[in-house]
C-alpha cells in the first residue's frame, strides 16, 4: 500500500495556473498507475487524468481538461503531478490523488486515496 498526501491547491484567478503535487510513501510507487480525480460540490466523483506505472507512460485525460492539465510523475521522488493552465471556474472542486493498477484509464482501477487538496477558480 501507499500512502498519499496532495498539496499545492489554493485559490487562483481565471487563466491562472496551479501545479498540485501528490506525495506517496512506501517503496513501490513505481508500480503503481497514478491519477488525478476531482469532485465538485453536489456532482460525482470524476476522473482528471492517469498515467500509466512508469515515467513516461501514457496518459488519458478528461475532454474538459485535455490540452490544458498535464500529469507526471517523478518514481525517484515518489510524487505525482498535475500542471493546471487555463482554470476556469467550472474547474472547481476537491481535487484527489489516487493510486491503482490496470488498466490505468479505469477509474475503478485506483483503489489508495489521498484526503485533497481544494482548488478554487474565481470568474
Amino acid at each position: 500500500q501507499v500512502q498519499l498526501v496532495e498539496s499545492g491547491g489554493g485559490l487562483v484567478q481565471a487563466g491562472g495556473s496551479l501545479r498540485l503535487s501528490c506525495a506517496a510513501s512506501g517503496r513501490t510507487f513505481s508500480s503503481y498507475a497514478m491519477g488525478w480525480f476531482r469532485q465538485a460540490p453536489g456532482k460525482e466523483r470524476e476522473l482528471v487524468a492517469t498515467m500509466q506505472n512508469w515515467n513516461g507512460g501514457s496518459t488519458n485525460y478528461a475532454d474538459s481538461v485535455k490540452g490544458r492539465f498535464t500529469i507526471s510523475r517523478d518514481d525517484a521522488k515518489n510524487t505525482v503531478y498535475l500542471q493546471m493552465n487555463g482554470l476556469k471556474p467550472e474547474d472547481t472542486a476537491v481535487y484527489y490523488c489516487a493510486a491503482g493498477g490496470r488498466p490505468y484509464f479505469y477509474t475503478s482501477s485506483y483503489t489508495q486515496w489521498g484526503q485533497g487538496t481544494q482548488v478554487t477558480v474565481s470568474s
